[in-house]
């Protein structure tokens, strides 16, 4: 198992207890896969995964050992071990520490369906030992309200002792590892859904047990009266909010409010929610394929027109561009005042 003393790594195992606004906002927790991959290598072997660092990747172990290494550390997966990558980079698989990898796409894969392929080399035979099975998926992650999380968390999330507080998900690696052989009809996709399903669940649980060390945004969350202010913005981010609106929901004046408000989330309130209107408006436009018009309506635009300059000045781009490009492309929201 990895080691639990590695620096990229966090025990999400931990009890805490999550406050409610947390909760309310992880339902918009989104995990798209782009690419799924089987893999079989028979040692030696070293596979470089070049991931977007905008998009996360998964890795599950059907049959090992295989070594995680990520810039200067190396951690040991065993058989049955899942990580979640959130922030995607450079990182190798490896069957020992000396062995040069190389890039996961120069090695023969075999296509069985859209966004599913077969990777491997040597036969289970080669020098007499085992290959390693491994699936990996490269996946969108998209966590809706609670985006701003993802920079704040560990480069490795390891289902580690996740196992003690939600055996529910036992059954699910035993599932990968028995699908995994693709010997039965649809292994594919319900592997691909396992594993969506496995690196949520590994998320869920770090933000429920572990990510109370972060501070900052999600501190604010845990505060009851500040957390209760960006639930609602959340639940109504087409609301006409201005500062004194927020400051009711809180309580509180004005003054005292965006102070608060801007010392706990480093962003001002009309800011904060100017960058949960684009993002949100980014996954309708791209994903859920809405109209112009819709988008600018569900936000509370006054026009298509209207909307269409707000997103423009906060993303560098316009509706449409981000409608003609697919795949996994972010758009960075620059902080605004202007809604």
């Amino acid at each position: 198992m990895i080691d639990q003393k590695s620096e990229i790594l966090t025990d999400i195992g931990s009890p805490a207890r999550s406050s409610e606004w947390i909760n309310e906002l992880l339902l918009g927790m989104r995990l798209s896969g782009l690419n799924y991959r089987c893999v079989q290598m028979a040692p030696p072997f070293g596979i470089r995964f070049d991931t977007d660092s905008q998009c996360a990747q998964f890795h599950f172990v059907a049959q090992g050992p295989v070594m995680l290494r990520l810039r200067d550390e190396e951690q040991v997966l065993e058989t049955g071990d899942a990580v979640l990558l959130p922030r995607g980079g450079q990182h190798c698989l490896l069957s020992s520490p000396e062995v040069e990898s190389r890039d996961i796409g120069q090695i023969d894969a075999l296509p069985l369906c859209a966004g599913f392929s077969c990777v491997g080399e040597g036969s289970p035979t080669d020098g007499g030992v085992p290959p390693v099975r491994l699936f990996s998926g490269c996946m969108q992650f998209d966590l809706g309200g609670m985006q701003p999380l993802i920079p704040m968390m560990p480069a490795v999330m390891h289902v580690g002792t996740l196992l003690s507080r939600y055996p529910e998900m036992l059954p699910m690696l035993e599932a990968m590892a028995r699908e995994s052989g693709l010997e039965r009809a649809g292994a594919a996709g319900i592997l691909s859904r396992l594993a969506d399903v496995v690196a949520a669940s590994i998320v869920r649980g770090w933000v429920e047990c572990g990510c109370a060390e972060v501070g900052g945004w999600v501190e604010a969350l845990r505060d009851p009266r500040l957390g209760k202010v960006i639930a609602a913005v959340h639940r109504q981010p087409g609301r006409h909010w201005s500062v004194a609106a927020m400051a009711a929901e809180m309580g509180s004046s004005r003054s005292a409010f965006a102070e608060r408000f801007r010392t706990a989330l480093g962003v001002s309130p009309l800011g904060y929610v100017t960058q949960l209107r684009m993002r949100l408006a980014t996954q309708w436009i791209r994903e859920k394929r809405l109209s112009i018009d819709q988008v600018a309506w569900q936000l509370g635009y006054g026009s298509q027109a209207a909307f269409s300059r707000a997103f423009k000045r906060a993303t560098g781009k316009t509706p449409g561009m981000v409608r003609s490009h697919s795949g996994a492309t972010r758009i960075t929201v620059t902080p605004s005042e202007s809604l």
